[in-house]
């Protein structure tokens, strides 16, 4: 399969380690996963119907992807002689979550075909990194100050004020690893509860919006850059309840999202998806997060525009020309927890035509685990949302 270290693909395509020149992996190629979540499973389901064979990568066995994968690698994910089996046996890889070594990446770039590369997701995957590239940027984000001891934390409270977030600057998801501060009582407990010195954090300021709001920008390695409608987002417990599309904003607003998620892509040389989370409120818009990857917030487009996030990020990775990301109907997103699944399978009859249920192969349904999502398409929003309200799962 190689030759001087470079990759012949089984489509006949020279691809060298690390390039991202324009080599295109047509179908009939094999697309390697590091992760075997619920999104490498969407990856790899849409990936099959494209015509692409899928080798996955995860520490359990029968994962999410592993189930719908070709060929299923059961290791750690740090661990490089397994990543090595994958690398041999695709034609390109991507990874489906943050949480995979920078130095494993480091080594995959040079060996195999990595067309995201490990800048990315070294800078994404820790939040200092991440808002200092934004800002080198020119992209607006919340102020902000490093915290690497108490003392850290006593200047940037006295610097930014109260309320303010604390948090780690590696390894938070789904409100993990964050700590809200209020009063100058709650400054030692979220010090104590969040590591007390033992890792990086950064403190936030805390932001008024009106609304939060998610692009997800897809760019190919021939610079192709197109993005997804604005998604308007409604969390629970800091998990993602709800996605609104389209986003109840202004058009200007609107307008301003879809511009920094363009600029974001280019500016950080992304290959595959970008998903970029933002504040809104009347006159300005702050970027908070990026991921790196296809994300939450965007699985309405599976069944509401012309091409799923997931289809473009195959497309993305594969060097193809980017999908059309019209939206042909509204929809609301909303996502299925542990506690949910069995109330969702009790009204399975009640969902109709226009309700489209997505299940993730989890084996445990835990609470406050993502287990699946519906996609509510309807003539507006707010149809969408009475049909959500009347199946009675989701009420408080």
């Amino acid at each position: 399969m190689t030759m001087d270290r470079g990759i012949m693909s089984k489509t006949g395509v020279a691809v060298r380690p690390g390039s991202t020149t324009g080599a295109i992996i047509r179908p009939g190629s094999t697309i390697g996963i590091l992760g075997g979540g619920q999104l490498g499973r969407m990856i790899a389901l849409k990936a099959r119907e494209m015509g692409y064979r899928i080798a996955s990568l995860d520490p359990a066995a029968d994962s999410p992807c592993g189930q719908v994968a070709d060929k299923e690698f059961v290791d750690a994910l740090d661990n490089l002689e397994t990543a090595r089996q994958l690398a041999a046996a695709a034609d390109v890889l991507t990874y489906e979550f943050e949480n995979v070594s920078d130095e494993m990446v480091k080594i995959l770039e040079q060996e195999a075909y990595l067309p995201q590369g490990g800048k990315v997701l070294q800078q994404t995957r820790h939040r200092i990194r991440e808002k200092m590239a934004l800002e080198a940027a020119e992209i607006p984000v919340a102020p902000w100050r490093p915290v690497r001891s108490a003392a850290d934390l006593t200047q940037a409270v006295a610097e930014l004020g109260l309320p303010a977030v604390l948090k780690t600057a590696t390894g938070g998801y789904d409100g993990k690893g964050q700590y809200v501060m209020r009063q100058e009582s709650d400054v030692e407990q979220a010090w104590k509860s969040l590591g007390g010195g033992a890792v990086e954090l950064v403190l936030e300021a805390w932001v008024s919006f009106d609304k939060e709001i998610s692009v997800i920008a897809a760019r190919n390695p021939n610079g192709e850059v197109r993005t997804f409608p604005t998604a308007e987002n409604i969390h629970r417990d800091n998990i993602l309840h709800m996605s609104f599309v389209p986003a109840r904003i202004p058009a200007e607003a609107d307008q301003a999202a879809q511009e920094l998620a363009q600029k974001i892509a280019a500016e950080l040389d992304v290959v595959g998806l970008i998903a970029v989370e933002m504040f809104w409120q009347e006159g300005r818009i702050l970027v908070n997060e990026l991921a790196p990857r296809p994300h939450n917030s965007g699985h309405y487009t599976m069944d509401a525009c012309v091409t799923s996030q997931f289809e473009q990020h195959v497309r993305a990775i594969c060097n193809l020309p980017l999908g059309d990301t019209k939206l042909l109907t509204p929809v609301v997103m909303v996502n299925i927890l542990g506690e949910h699944v069995q109330p969702v399978l009790d009204k399975a009859h009640l969902l109709n035509g226009g309700i489209k249920l997505h299940l993730y192969g989890k084996a445990e349904a835990r609470e406050k685990r993502k287990m699946g999502h519906l996609n509510v398409l309807a003539p507006s929003v707010e149809d969408a949302l009475k049909t959500i309200e009347r199946l009675e799962i989701w009420s408080r």
